[in-house]
């Protein structure tokens, strides 16, 4: 795909992640809105992945450490043609594939369940760990959020990590400033991200703007360059991104918006797609 695709790709996941959450009345808007480039470009660039095969052996691996943020994911995978995207609407209600959290057992395209915060990246780092025990040559991709890198698990996966010097591994930390109890700075200050993992023995990536898709490239072709140490990619981002009113706005970690904000945030979303469209 190039840039406009992409563009116009990820404009569809932030469609989709509004619809589903809207008809769940419960979700996190927030977090899967600020990830969405970061989304798009794993499972329509950077990933060894097969929709018609999602369990192929030597497939890239991905695990949504921050689970709450499924939303952005099942969009995604849909997107991606892992289940249709019909099946959006059904999140959260009783008898869909598609929980509140991911569960690998019910959702296609899922490598692990996810959602207690932290342990997602110990589960990634399990799953880099045996593909060099193994000498496979796929590689693990984990989405932590920055509010979440407080919980003192994902630094004991970190040390290890470093310490196995598992090179197949990419942490990518979605740095939108804000968690449920508002700036991440005020609740428990997780500054200076990069210097945390270059002391873990990681390769640091900083990227300011997680919404470029030429700069998440550039990150992700120096992560692939990267020989005997995992890498960190810390991604500046906007929560809310692509809906005016939920932009920057703790409020929208986790709520879903009524009819009347539905229609506002689909209605911007169009006059962005349309917009791409002219381009």
């Amino acid at each position: 795909m190039n840039k406009l695709e992409l563009q116009k790709t990820a404009n569809e996941i932030r469609k989709s992640i509004i619809t589903s959450v809207h008809s769940a009345k419960a979700g996190h808007p927030g977090g899967s809105l600020s990830a969405t480039e970061v989304f798009t470009y794993l499972y329509f660039e950077e990933m060894n992945i097969d929709p018609k095969d999602p369990k192929k052996a030597d497939r890239d691996r991905f695990v949504l450490s921050k689970g709450h943020t499924a939303p952005g994911l099942y969009a995604t995978l849909a997107e991606r043609g892992f289940f249709p995207k019909e099946d959006l609407p059904t999140l959260r209600h009783i008898g869909s594939h598609l929980q509140g959290h991911p569960c690998m057992q019910h959702t296609p395209g899922l490598d692990m369940s996810s959602g207690s915060l932290g342990q997602g990246i110990s589960a990634a780092v399990g799953m880099a760990l045996a593909g060099k025990i193994d000498h496979a040559d796929y590689r693990v991709y984990t989405l932590l959020g920055d509010g979440e890198i407080q919980e003192g698990q994902v630094w004991e996966a970190s040390m290890f990590a470093g310490h196995k010097n598992l090179d197949n591994l990419v942490v990518i930390v979605d740095n939108n400033g804000l968690q449920i109890d508002g700036n991440i700075a005020d609740v428990c200050s997780p500054y200076p991200i990069d210097k945390k993992f270059e002391a873990f023995n990681f390769h640091v990536i900083n990227v300011d703007d997680a919404h470029d898709f030429d700069k998440l490239k550039a990150a992700f072709d120096e992560a692939r360059e990267i020989k005997g140490m995992p890498t960190a990619i810390i991604v500046k981002s906007v929560k809310g991104k692509g809906v005016s009113f939920m932009e920057n706005n703790a409020g929208w970690h986790g709520k879903a918006p009524n009819d009347e904000e539905y229609a506002i945030a689909m209605a911007e979303l169009e006059k962005a797609g349309e917009a791409l469209c002219q381009m």
